[in-house]
């Protein structure tokens, strides 16, 4: 779980425009939906903590896990600036996590769940999920979907730049899919402003595998989840056949 370590540089500035209140209220409306209210929530994949912290301010006990150490830490300063004494940050691999007990709800946001590329990765982490859950607790995670992969992604490149009073950054990315693989590559390079006006470089690769909505669907329900769900945003919209995320929403059987 090497893939963050160029990027959790300048993570939280390239994606200063992800709406993460959004995806709470998200979450906290399938939680009404659902005629639940967990007192701990696992955010699995948590990055650099932003969204963890935005669910602690609202009130849940919160457990951010996550594989990349430079991200965390970051998760970890911020979890001091904020005096959130209710988060637990842990490095653990998605596919091979352990919790002390079972949570009310796990979420993965930004796409984490497309990170796991290899043959049973997705039904090993399912399983996890399950494993976890309290009885009729709630999985919600997004996925980038196959039109944001053959469209979007496909093998065009992006220009990413941001500009604060901690010094300007810039990531050239490319992008590879191979539709015979479902794999998509990004290549990275981050070039970020030092203090003294210099910039450093640092080169990436990632790699992301396209499920589709049959693959995930199969997978959730071999793992002991029903009432699987899938939106089109935030707002729980029906999606379309040009929407570029997946808002999946199951419950937990046992």
């Amino acid at each position: 779980m090497k893939a963050y370590e160029a990027l959790s540089r300048v993570y939280d500035r390239l994606n200063a425009d992800v709406d993460y209140k959004a995806f709470a209220d998200l979450y906290e409306a399938v939680f009404r939906r659902e005629g639940i209210a967990p007192q701990l929530v696992l955010d699995l994949g948590c990055g650099t903590g932003t969204l963890t912290l935005e669910l602690a301010r609202r009130g849940y006990d919160m457990i951010g896990v996550d594989g990349s150490a430079e991200m965390l830490s970051r998760a970890y300063q911020r979890k001091y600036e904020e005096g959130a004494a209710g988060v637990l940050f842990l490095q653990q691999d998605m596919r091979n996590f352990e919790l002390y007990g079972t949570v009310g709800a796990v979420v993965s946001s930004l796409d984490c769940i497309n990170y796991l590329t290899d043959e049973g990765d997705l039904a090993r982490c399912f399983s996890l999920v399950h494993n976890y859950l309290d009885p009729d607790g709630v999985f919600i995670f997004d996925v980038n979907t196959p039109y944001k992969f053959r469209h979007v992604f496909g093998d065009q490149a992006y220009i990413l730049e941001d500009e604060d009073e901690d010094g300007a950054c810039f990531c050239g990315w490319q992008n590879e899919y191979d539709e015979k693989t479902s794999l998509c590559r990004f290549y990275l390079s981050v070039f970020a402003e030092d203090g003294d006006g210099r910039y450093r470089r640092f080169d990436e690769e990632q790699t992301e595998r396209c499920y589709t909505a049959e693959e995930l669907a199969a997978a959730l329900s071999a793992a002991g989840f029903g009432d699987i769900r899938f939106y089109g945003s935030t707002a729980m919209e029906a999606p379309g056949e040009t929407t570029e995320r997946w808002f999946v929403t199951a419950k937990c059987r046992k």
